[in-house]
């Protein structure tokens, strides 16, 4: 892969967002593993001259939320289905007063092999917490981070439904796969694994 140093800018056309949630509860049978992808991103990578990460801003439009996938439960998730959950999901995000989520790393560790991790602060739903985003070399060549938050741990109820016997685990899923400009790679394009 052809990393070049400078400043790379970079979105949806480059690589793909994808939120994991999945059922907790009594009745966590009825309900679905979600995979929601964000459709409206950008970020900027700024690569040092030996070609190691210097900075990295990813801004995410909250409102871009779709349902791409439920996993699980008594039936299969309707286009309808899909539509009131993304709906649901801005309710509980805030989105009328926090439309943008926005992550800036604040370091980089270099591992073997082309991975590593990332560390920076994550600002969503009107609240910071420090996230850590593993990442590593994916097979076509470009790379995936991934990581989870607790929607507590940002002022978000996680949503219950019948009573509270069903309800999305606090812990939310982040995979992050990207090719960056310049690499050949267009990498995200396919279905999730």
């Amino acid at each position: 892969m052809a990393v070049q140093a400078g400043r790379q800018q970079f979105g949806p056309e480059r690589g793909r967002i994808v939120l994991l949630t999945t059922r907790d509860g009594l009745a966590a049978q009825a309900g679905h593993d979600l995979t929601i992808e964000v459709t409206q991103w950008s970020a900027e990578l700024e690569v040092a001259d030996d070609l190691t990460p210097a900075a990295l801003t990813v801004q995410v439009d909250m409102n871009s939320l779709v349902v791409r996938e439920g996993k699980g439960g008594v039936k299969p998730l309707t286009d309808r289905d899909r539509r009131e959950i993304a709906v649901t999901a801005r309710k509980l995000l805030r989105t009328d007063r926090f439309p943008e989520a926005r992550f800036t790393a604040s370091g980089f560790d270099q591992g073997t092999g082309g991975g590593g991790a990332v560390q920076g602060t994550l600002s969503l739903a009107g609240s910071e917490r420090p996230v850590r985003l593993e990442v590593a070399v994916n097979g076509n060549g470009g790379y995936r981070a991934t990581g989870s938050v607790r929607q507590s741990d940002f002022g978000i109820k996680p949503y219950t439904a019948f009573l509270g016997v069903l309800k999305v685990s606090d812990a939310v899923g982040i995979a992050v796969d990207v090719g960056l400009p310049g690499d050949g790679s267009r990498t995200g394009t396919g279905e999730q694994s």
